[in-house]
């Protein structure tokens, strides 16, 4: 009775060991007998017990490498490159993958050492920057030639980071601030200017409106004497009567709204010292008559001969 039980106890035990299972996105390497048998892919699986043995179980997902080298550039500038390689194990050399490299990290990171290094020196700082993805690109067809033979497929390479040396990066910084400094100021400028070029715009358009309303002011006197002339020769006046009657009128005029202001003292008389002296007096009198003044106290015209 004993007997049967460790007869059931150890077939249970081979049953169980004959079947296995892979997970999404894995391969699992069977050897049987310490040799390669199969490669196994995601379900079920049944194997002999104590014969076959999963050796590995190989990772299929996109993997990512970075990898950081220090190198010089064409301008002897130092500066530590960080480059991102994504990787992946083809599903149909999963064999390839597992006995022909052991290392798959350290070999990636040999060729990217050795790619970045043979084209960086060649490149000043500047268009290291620039060209970045040609160097990415230069990395990703060097892998991609030396490790499909080893059953990996080489998905993308990325320079993610430019880090110079911190003098350099200090100066750097400081051609950047100047540089924006100095667009500011040229900004500010052309600011300036444009408003100095509206003021002049704005003072020309102003001095010709200016001078718009002057001609039409003169125009329109002109018209108002013509208008005169003919209505005093419709009247049977004669020319040069009718230019001196409009001259008389147009000084009375003039003598009239200078009166009109109390606080003006701005007399214009003919250009005739007689006739000058004469309105003088009369002025004068007029004043005494109208309004007593104390002669003391008289601040007599500014006269201007006309």
């Amino acid at each position: 009775m004993i007997f049967i039980w460790i007869i059931v106890f150890f077939g249970l035990i081979t049953l169980f060991a004959s079947f296995f299972t892979v997970k999404q996105e894995t391969a699992a390497i069977v050897e049987r007998l310490g040799k390669f048998h199969s490669v196994r892919h995601a379900g079920l699986h049944l194997k002999i017990p104590f014969i076959d043995q999963i050796s590995k179980r190989m990772n299929l997902r996109i993997q990512q490498l970075d990898v950081i080298i220090d190198t010089k550039t064409l301008d002897n500038v130092f500066i530590k490159m960080k480059v991102s390689v994504q990787y992946q194990v083809i599903r149909t050399q999963v064999g390839d993958a597992y006995y022909r490299l052991e290392n798959p990290e350290s070999q990636i990171t040999s060729f990217v050492f050795d790619v970045v290094r043979a084209e960086v020196p060649k490149l000043k700082l500047d268009d290291v920057f620039v060209r970045k993805d040609d160097i990415a690109i230069a990395v990703k067809g060097e892998l991609q030639e030396a490790m499909n033979s080893y059953g990996y497929d080489i998905i993308k390479a990325l320079v993610t980071d430019i880090d110079p040396d911190e003098q350099v990066k200090h100066a750097m910084n400081r051609i950047n601030a100047a540089e924006r400094e100095k667009t500011a100021a040229e900004y500010e400028s052309e600011a300036q200017r444009i408003r100095i070029v509206a003021v002049a715009k704005a003072e020309a358009e102003s001095k010709k409106l200016q001078g718009q309303g002057i001609a039409d002011q003169r125009r329109e006197i002109a018209k108002g004497l013509e208008e005169s002339v003919k209505m005093l020769n419709s009247v049977k006046i004669e020319p040069h009567e009718a230019s001196a009657l409009i001259v008389v009128t147009q000084h009375y005029d003039t003598l009239q709204s200078i009166g009109a202001n109390n606080r003006s003292n701005l007399v214009l008389l003919p250009n005739t010292p007689t006739v000058a002296s004469t309105m003088l007096n009369d002025l004068v009198a007029a004043m005494a008559v109208s309004k007593p003044v104390s002669y003391t106290h008289l601040t007599l015209p500014t006269i201007y001969s006309v």
